[in-house]
């Protein structure tokens, strides 16, 4: 078998590390198998690289940084190469540039183009290990211009050699056993996952340790490319990271290629709305458990900032099922006059039909700002409105009028270069009856999960959000393409996506606010540029919020299984912990909470859940 094994910073942080790992290099070598070897620089190399630029320069140049910090991977690649060679083991270390890894010329944050697998090969079949540094490339093999990948690097680089040799599998060694249900820094008693979905992973980009960065499990969805984290201490399994089969992809442009994979539609979709209900502890919790009772399950699910004391919640329901949501809607009147408020008589219940839902998914959107503003501006040219939108790392759909899906699924395939429609192309996933949640499933794009197993894979934490809310804008195609335009300008990437469902008129247009989650870093330079383009678009206040917390729960089994999201809201309401917002894709649901709730919403959730196990994980340091 051809192997890739790539080993972290900490795997061979000293010469007794780097000899355990040529040890284990060396039997899988005599074992008959085919191994390449990308390394890390040992230790916190890298991090002291950094610390000697900044006492050279405040603002060193962005090639000279690349040019020092390459230097960290060759000391590693060197000595993992002498210590196969005096195992007996025939080995050669090569770098970036040598191996002929082309990126982009982005110095710091490059992408990788193609990788030329020749000379790799060749060292192959003359039975040596070859030993790659990570992280680093090419600009072109005219410039031989040194550029480094930034964050990830090294994981980035072993499942792109992976993917462009066509390996077997590709194994990351790490200082953890494997993938966690969640942070074990948080809850010790997490549980090892044999197997995870690509798209679990990638929905789970925030999850625990970090041991995978989104950029290496995305060239591994799209290639197709089974992953296996373990230890780099123990002879444990470990986690195996999986992907379906898909489409043949081209090897050039490798991290560059379009990023959307396909465009789903669905047009047997309605939307319940609630506007005005009580923002409060528990208010989520009894209407969704009172869904789950009815054995009504939801397809998308938003709730938007508040407003005064009550904000809007909204979820979609697949038409066949429409009389038992209309039942839910009569339902749940009880639960809002249980939680009386001084606009709790102006509570209103919609139930609204003709809706359809069009998505685009593919990996390659992480990361990429314009992708999201791409569809939003594709829509608004078709003269599309949009009701509703959900947002994931790997997915965005907007809910539509039903009356103009086929022109907006055209414009989208159009935009996207997405091939024309197959017998495969209507949105998959779908829940079917009740009874039997799984008769439309067959070709659902992910894998059927057993109803005895628990719908929730895991649990992720991100506390490095911020929340940004405009108040009353405009409510007519192109707003929201305007928007995510400019912050896609801007290089600003965001996360959730909230519109609320109430509707105002100001001097004879329609109003609605939308409210959106961005990395804290960006979050100051968003309001400001925002702020200063509110009189020219015509909307209100942008406020700011960057005391907040994103918990999610993932989980392809998830699909089909009716009261998941009434169990993690009523986890939330048991310890009285607010949303604040909350947003929904086929396998991901994510609560904005406060800041300071944060860790104990996702211990809570992970409780309710029984993901927890008797052995405690304890990560080095």
């Amino acid at each position: 078998m051809l192997i890739v094994q790539k080993y972290g910073g900490t795997s061979v942080g000293s010469v007794e590390r780097i000899v355990s790992v040529a040890q284990r290099v060396s039997q899988a070598a005599k074992a008959g198998n085919s191994i390449v070897v990308v390394v890390s620089a040992m230790g916190k190399t890298t991090d002291g690289l950094v610390k000697l630029a900044a006492e050279i320069s405040k603002n060193p140049c962005r090639r000279e940084m690349d040019m020092l910090l390459s230097t960290g991977e060759q000391v590693s690649i060197a000595l993992v190469s002498m210590a196969l060679q005096e195992l007996g083991q025939p080995a050669i270390s090569l770098t970036g540039a040598q191996v002929g890894i082309v990126t982009e010329a982005e110095h710091t944050r490059a992408r990788i183009l193609h990788i030329q697998t020749e000379r790799i090969k060749k060292h192959l079949e003359e039975g040596k290990v070859v030993v790659v540094a990570g992280f680093q490339g090419i600009s072109s093999t005219n410039a031989l211009e040194i550029t480094t990948l930034g964050r990830g690097g090294s994981d980035t680089s072993a499942v792109a050699i992976a993917a462009a040799l066509q390996a077997d599998f590709c194994e990351i060694y790490t200082d953890v056993p494997g993938i966690l249900t969640t942070d074990p820094r948080l809850v010790p008693e997490a549980q090892l996952m044999s197997e995870i979905t690509c798209d679990e992973m990638l929905e789970l980009a925030s999850l625990g340790a970090k041991v995978l960065h989104p950029r290496a499990v995305e060239i591994a969805r799209n290639y197709g490319m089974p992953l296996v984290v373990r230890s780099s201490w123990t002879d444990d399994p470990g986690t195996w990271v999986t992907s379906s089969q898909i489409k043949e992809r081209s090897l050039i442009n490798l991290e560059i290629a379009r990023p959307v994979d396909s465009v789903t539609y669905d047009t047997d979709q309605a939307k319940v709305a609630l506007l005005r209900v009580p923002d409060r502890p528990g208010v989520a919790a009894s209407l969704f458990g009172e869904i789950a009772r009815q054995d009504v399950d939801v397809d998308l699910i938003i709730q938007s900032i508040h407003e005064g004391n009550t904000n809007d919640i909204a979820f979609t329901v697949f038409t066949p099922i429409l009389p038992k949501a209309e039942a839910v809607a009569a339902a749940i009147a009880p639960v809002l006059r249980s939680h009386k408020t001084n606009q709790a008589e102006e509570a209103e219940v919609m139930v609204q039909q003709n809706i359809a839902k069009v998505s685009i998914a593919g990996a390659g959107m992480i990361g990429r700002p314009g992708v999201a503003a791409k569809m939003f501006a594709t829509l608004a040219a078709a003269g599309v409105n949009i009701q509703m939108i959900s947002t994931s790392e790997i997915k965005v759909s907007c809910v539509i009028a039903a009356q103009e899906c086929d022109r907006a699924v055209a414009a989208l395939r159009q935009a996207f270069e997405i091939e024309g429609e197959d017998k495969g192309d209507k949105e998959k996933g779908r829940r079917g009856d009740a009874e039997n949640p799984f008769d439309e499933f067959a070709a659902s794009e992910y894998p059927r999960v057993p109803v005895s197993s628990s719908p929730v894979r895991g649990v992720a934490l991100d506390m490095n959000q911020a929340r940004l809310a405009i108040r009353q804008v405009q409510d007519r195609p192109g707003t929201a393409g305007k928007l995510f335009g400019l912050l896609a300008d801007h290089n600003i990437s965001v996360d959730m996506i909230i519109q609320s469902q109430r509707c105002r008129i100001v001097n004879g247009v329609p109003m609605r606010d939308i409210a959106f989650t961005v990395a804290r870093i960006d979050a100051e330079a968003a309001q400001k540029m925002l702020q200063a383009k509110a009189a020219e678009y015509g909307w209100g206040e942008v406020a700011l919020d960057q005391a907040i917390a994103k918990v999610s729960i993932v989980g392809a089994g998830m699909v089909g299984q009716p009261g998941v999201a009434a169990k993690m809201f009523e986890a939330l309401a048991q310890h009285h912990i607010n949303i604040q917002m909350i947003a929904t894709s086929e396998i991901k649901i994510s609560c904005v909470v406060a800041q300071e709730e944060g860790v104990k919403a996702l211990q809570v959730i992970h409780a309710a859940f029984g993901l927890a196990g008797s052995e405690k994980f304890i990560v080095p340091a």
